[in-house]
């Protein structure tokens, strides 16, 4: 059975980020200074006395006039979020009291016609008294002191939400969903091809860079498959990320690569794959993720002279990877979207396989009776036999006379002959070479 959800709504800067993690007990959700540091819906899992549930942390819902450009859609994001919760929490500032923007927040949340707890945050004395009479006048219930930078007044809030929400049907269903990150460099079209994979309008997308700041996840069903999709902000080079926010959204990106079984690289198509996307692949290959290269934006390569300018920059760029695939989609008219997903779970089915190991061993016999090996002074390298050792990525442990022996050509050659031999398109592998008398 799903869990419930619990949106967290409210306008900008008045901590509903802050409440987010406190209830969750995480630090996913980024907290800044800043007004409209959250833009889409990002989701948390929470769990209080024995029941759990899903915590959506929204962005700051601003009045019709507000000039910023991402006002509209961050309220259309919010007002999903409402639309698909069991309990609506609304967060005001006891600071400020009521304000313009509260009173519009407070007519979407009644609209969606749901439980609603109004709780007055960053009232940091628990002993102080809540003017109270102030807050009924949005007309959305009883107002209640909190503070959730200090956590006073959170644990009554979640016995109230707790009880609230819908019992449960059934046992919590497990997570074997597919993890897929969805990774790249700003404006290279992460959320766009997110929105089509999900056949929704779940991310925001503009057409300025750094439109996604929270690495965001949704669930979707392809062929039967649970899917969980990470839209992660767009990397810059460390040099370039000078807000604390960017700085906050690369971690987050990085911690998206670190949870993913495969990582979908979106390369812009137009330009080709830069330095940083290089860069970005290989985070993905030392955190071993299984990758997937898209090129987005292929309807707008319209000459032969156009494609091999991109085929040219996969082939410098990307020649350390040569062995992920290679997809070409257009994010905006749809093309070649299931190849996408097709793809990435053939990656991540090869990021969990298992090689026997008589058919590892028969390869290895194959290899040493064909007399390829490395030669120095007069010593002979020989490899005897060898095993699996972990997948997701799979590591091949290989006993040898003399592991120090073994240098980059090498273990080249080994890995594009067992590519050859068994089916890892999509996935790093690891190679340990150690003496046959090693006691480890």
């Amino acid at each position: 059975m799903p869990k419930p959800i619990v949106a967290v709504v409210g306008r900008p800067n008045v901590g509903k980020s802050t409440l987010v993690n406190r209830l969750a007990v995480t630090r996913e959700a980024i907290v800044h200074e800043s007004r409209g540091v959250t833009r889409d819906r990002s989701y948390h899992d929470c769990d209080w006395n024995g029941r759990t549930f899903t915590l959506v942390d929204t962005g700051g819902i601003e009045s019709a006039k507000s000039k910023d450009a991402f006002a509209p859609r961050i309220r259309d994001q919010a007002v999903m979020a409402c639309n698909e919760a069991d309990v609506i929490i609304f967060v005001v500032d006891g600071t400020v009291g009521v304000t313009d923007e509260d009173e519009e927040v407070a007519r979407v949340v009644r609209t969606a016609k749901k439980p609603v707890f109004l709780v007055v945050n960053k009232i940091d004395d628990p002993e102080a008294e809540l003017e109270s009479w102030n807050y009924y006048s949005l007309g959305v219930g009883e107002p209640r002191a909190i503070s959730a930078g200090h956590g006073h007044g959170t644990g009554d809030l979640l016995d109230d939400v707790v009880t609230a929400l819908r019992e449960d049907e059934g046992p919590a269903e497990q997570d074997d969903a597919l993890r897929l990150a969805i990774i790249g460099r700003p404006n290279v079209g992460k959320s766009s091809l997110a929105n089509r994979l999900a056949k929704s309008n779940r991310f925001i997308v503009a057409d300025l860079s750094g439109t996604t700041r929270d690495a965001v996840d949704t669930m979707i069903s392809w062929k039967g498959q649970r899917l969980r999709l990470v839209d992660t902000a767009g990397m810059r080079k460390k040099a370039q990320v000078h807000e604390d926010v960017e700085y906050y959204s690369l971690v987050r990106g990085l911690e998206a690569m670190d949870r993913a079984d495969v990582c979908l690289l979106v390369v812009d198509a137009t330009v080709g794959v830069t330095e940083q996307d290089q860069k970005l692949v290989g985070m993905a290959v030392d955190r071993g993720c299984g990758l997937v290269t898209v090129l987005n934006k292929w309807d707008l390569v319209d000459s032969a002279e156009k494609r091999d300018k991109v085929t040219q920059s996969l082939d410098q760029r990307m020649g350390f990877a040569a062995w992920a695939p290679v997809v070409t989609t257009s994010a905006l008219t749809g093309r070649s979207i299931d190849r996408v997903l097709t793809a990435a779970t053939k990656a991540a089915a090869a990021h969990g396989s298992r090689v026997k190991t008589s058919q590892l061993n028969a390869l290895i016999t194959r290899i040493r009776e064909s007399g390829y090996t490395v030669t120095r002074k007069n010593r002979r390298l020989k490899v005897r036999y060898g095993t699996q050792t972990a997948t997701k990525p799979p590591a091949f442990t290989l006993w040898c006379n003399a592991p120090d022996l073994v240098d980059d050509n090498y273990e080249r050659f080994l890995e594009r002959r067992l590519r050859e031999t068994f089916d890892l398109e999509g996935t790093p592998i690891h190679l340990r070479f150690r003496r046959r008398d090693d006691p480890k």
